[in-house]
């Protein structure tokens, strides 16, 4: 990695660049790019999913937030690369750390293909665009992956959809639309594939106009019958496949008003609109919020996707706690195998939603841990573990984490343990107005913990996508002001944890989805509707710490995991699942 960083300084001393600025992102923003986007991984070694990379001449520094600071200290150790930390009071963000090593007179060179144009836009001095800059020793780089598309059929039609995004644009008097975020992209034209792993995209760029539907993708040059069949529903609703680079000339080639979101949208595409004049209208896209809400459809179908995976979940715990009273050497990673094995049996499996994260003891205490595939922990007697895994299947996508005591655990391990539960009952059971923004409810999943002066880095909870991304803004339970009221069809997690490094680590995750919960005089209300289907484990519980309505919540969401899934279970599974869901 010190190498790398050198051989880009000897590109930077050429050029006469004072900074460059490396993301990782993709040209469409991602949260998860594809593998030849993952240029800081490439750079410094870091694989955390939130990461920026910024090199000088004389220094290199990575920008992470605290769900990876072990990890990022562990991946950068020897490297040279400095940790700044973010989401924390004292930090000091990328704009703001080069404009006090630059002032307003730096060169900052920046892969504009891979960088947001808000973001571009933050950067002080002067910023140059710069596509693919790794290209020149980035040798085995891989290609833009192209994998086989096909159609779902969501409840809503993408005539429907298009039509609906037109009547947008003549609201804010546009001729057109670019859409740059894949999950929007996906969702507008019912389509769906795996070009990223874990989110079932497709890599392009779509143009939306009043009279014409431009879909800019690698596909039209795929022979496969699930592709072909694509290309010739969607042709029929008047969608026209053009080669995806053809995106450089959207500039001299549309005529109008064009709507884009600079959040989305990559800078040396919007360099190329800038430069050509064309008359933009930056704002946020209506794709996100709209896809946001579920309709009567995906609701039924994540509700039947989370009652197969809780199944799968049941099968695995049974499993995991047989073989480790059996005396069976059980790794992290032959536990995280397994429970891929149960997801697959499951009838419209697409893999997994992320990549399951199998902790036990101090691997625990790792937000966003990585399991090793070789030399992996053994799960042992004595002290916590934890699976934060999911699933993408064709009527959903499905994200749960349960810890689960392994054998005897310490006076600390059961405090928290009930702390984090507690929490996590605590927002499931809320009644709120509408018009509550998450970030107003965030605080219910925290007191507990606050009370005994404890907390967790990471948000509370998060959108999750109907058959796409596992991380679905713009929807989320955390601290940050983030304004989005919550309205029923919305599904988010409940995810709150604890961290203590080298010791364990405790995550209780459902999903939930918002519902209405009455009206009267004071307004309407609102509330939440578990879906999530899999016990929580009370043998870990210090029930002096829950109060009585906490404990009927538990007794009452455990009693309906077991009326739900027994029908379905194995009988010895069964059998020890409602030993599992007793009353307390």
């Amino acid at each position: 990695m010190a190498d790398r960083i050198e051989t880009l300084r000897t590109l930077m001393r050429a050029r006469g660049w004072d900074a460059v600025v490396v993301t990782g992102s993709d040209p469409h923003c991602s949260e998860y790019p594809a593998e030849r986007w993952k240029q800081v991984e490439w750079l410094s070694g870091f694989t955390g999913e939130a990461g920026d990379l910024v090199v000088t001449l004389d220094h290199a520094g990575l920008w992470t937030d605290t769900r990876y600071f072990i990890q990022a200290e562990q991946q950068l150790a020897g490297t040279g690369i400095a940790l700044h930390k973010t989401r924390v009071p004292e930090q000091v963000l990328i704009p703001e750390w080069l404009e006090s090593q630059f002032g307003s007179e730096g060169l900052i060179a920046v892969d504009g293909l891979c960088v947001g144009t808000d973001f571009a836009q933050s950067l002080p001095g002067t910023v140059i665009s710069v596509p693919d800059l790794l290209n020149p020793f980035w040798t085995d780089r891989p290609a833009i992956p192209q994998t086989p598309i096909f159609t779902v059929n969501p409840g809503e039609s993408r005539r429907e959809k298009l039509t609906w995004i037109r009547g947008f644009l003549q609201e804010h008097e546009c001729d057109g639309i670019l859409l740059t975020a894949l999950d929007q992209i996906a969702w507008l034209l019912n389509v769906r594939a795996s070009d990223i792993e874990y989110n079932p995209f497709v890599i392009s760029y779509l143009l939306v106009s009043q009279d014409d539907v431009c879909w800019y993708v690698l596909k039209d040059a795929v022979e496969d019958p699930d592709s072909a069949a694509t290309f010739s529903i969607l042709e029929a609703d008047g969608v026209r496949m053009l080669p995806y680079a053809d995106i450089d000339f959207l500039s001299s080639e549309f005529q109008g008003r064009l709507f884009v979101d600079a959040a989305t949208l990559n800078y040396q595409l919007y360099s190329g609109l800038t430069a050509a004049k064309l008359p933009l209208e930056i704002g946020t896209s209506p794709v996100g919020l709209r896809k946001a809400v579920k309709n009567p459809t995906e609701i039924a179908g994540m509700r039947e996707a989370h009652l197969q995976d809780g199944l799968a979940m049941e099968r695995y715990l049974y499993w995991l706690e047989r073989s480790v009273d059996a005396g069976r050497e059980i790794t992290e990673w032959d536990a995280a195998v397994k429970l891929g094995q149960l997801r697959a049996d499951i009838p419209g499996y697409h893999g997994d939603s992320f990549e399951t994260i199998s902790a036990y003891g101090p691997g625990a205490a790792l937000p966003h841990y990585i399991t090793p595939r070789t030399h992996a922990p053994v799960i042992r007697e004595g002290g916590l573990y934890l699976c934060d895994s999911g699933g993408q299947y064709d009527n959903g996508t499905t994200d749960i984490t349960r810890t689960v005591p392994i054998g005897r655990i310490s006076a600390l391990e059961r405090e928290d343990y009930t702390l984090v539960l507690k929490g996590h009952i605590d927002l499931a059971m809320a009644v709120f107005p509408e018009g509550t923004p998450g970030c107003r409810l965030d605080v219910l999943a925290r007191m507990p913990l606050w009370h005994r002066q404890r907390n967790f880095g990471h948000g509370t909870g998060h959108g999750v996508g109907w058959f796409l991304g596992v991380h679905e803004p713009p929807i989320d339970l955390r601290q940050n002001l983030n304004p989005t009221p919550l309205v029923p069809g919305m599904i988010l997690s409940d995810e709150p944890g604890i961290y203590r490094e080298g010791k364990h680590g405790v995550r209780h995750e459902n999903m939930m989805l918002v519902v209405p919960a009455g009206q009267n005089e004071f307004g309407r209300w609102l509330a939440f509707e578990t879906l999530t289907l899999c016990h929580f484990d009370t043998d870990g519980l210090d029930i002096s710490l829950l109060d009585r309505a906490e404990i009927e919540w538990l007794n009452a969401y455990n009693e309906r995991v077991y009326r739900t899934l027994s029908p379905h279970l194995p009988r010895e599974i069964a059998d020890w699942l409602r030993e599992k869901t007793a009353a307390i």
